[in-house]
């Protein structure tokens, strides 16, 4: 399992997590009350200004981090091309790299450690209600740390396929993903049974 936090130490990190959790609340709010394509061409700019910062290690570090969402974005900006929506489409898919890149930012900046901190502090009141808050800690843990880590398998598969075959591997890793993914899951309920489970 590797960390989503980054390498390159920034002025960020040494914020508490709640205030950055709380200023990523307030600014996704702010996102989707913008509701004009330049507010949010003025957000990404300031955004790109934010990843900028620490220099160009970190701004490449977290570019490559939202490569993923490229599919998303061109899909939403043909269809609105489509319907003749342009203006429409280029807000939404602003918003969209908006706030994945602002939570990405904050991701990026916080320890897993920090994070799941708040997460117990705000979970705390439902203890009451017979929450278990440790299965839901180690629930949320296991997500942030086990996304880099089968996004990486399913490259590594799709190059497999492109090595052993000209035509796109699109839906036939599908099934082997998903062995991966089973099989990952066995072998960390196996550890986790081991030392105690929950």
């Amino acid at each position: 399992m590797i960390s989503l936090t980054s390498p390159v130490e920034t002025w960020a990190h040494r914020w508490p997590a709640g205030a950055k959790l709380l200023a990523l609340c307030m600014a996704s709010v702010a996102l989707f009350a913008a509701s004009a394509v330049w507010m949010q061409a003025v957000a990404a700019g300031g955004i790109v200004l934010l990843y900028a910062l620490p220099g160009a290690v970190f701004l490449r570090y977290g570019m490559r981090r939202l490569w993923p969402l490229w599919p998303f974005v061109a899909l939403v900006l043909l269809w609105h091309l489509f319907i003749g929506a342009t203006a429409e489409g280029a807000m939404i898919a602003l918003r969209m790299l908006n706030a994945v890149a602002l939570a990405n930012l904050v991701t990026m900046t916080t320890s897993l450690a920090a994070m799941m901190d708040v997460v117990r502090v705000l979970l705390t009141p439902l203890r009451a209600l017979g929450l278990n808050l440790r299965a839901v800690e180690l629930a949320v843990a296991l997500v942030i740390r086990f996304t880099p880590v089968l996004t990486a398998k399913g490259g590594m598969l799709a190059m497999a396929w492109r090595a052993r075959s000209r035509r796109r591997a699109g839906w036939r890793v599908i099934l082997p993903f998903l062995v991966l993914a089973l099989d990952d899951a066995d072998h960390v309920a196996e550890a986790l049974r081991a030392r105690g489970g929950l």
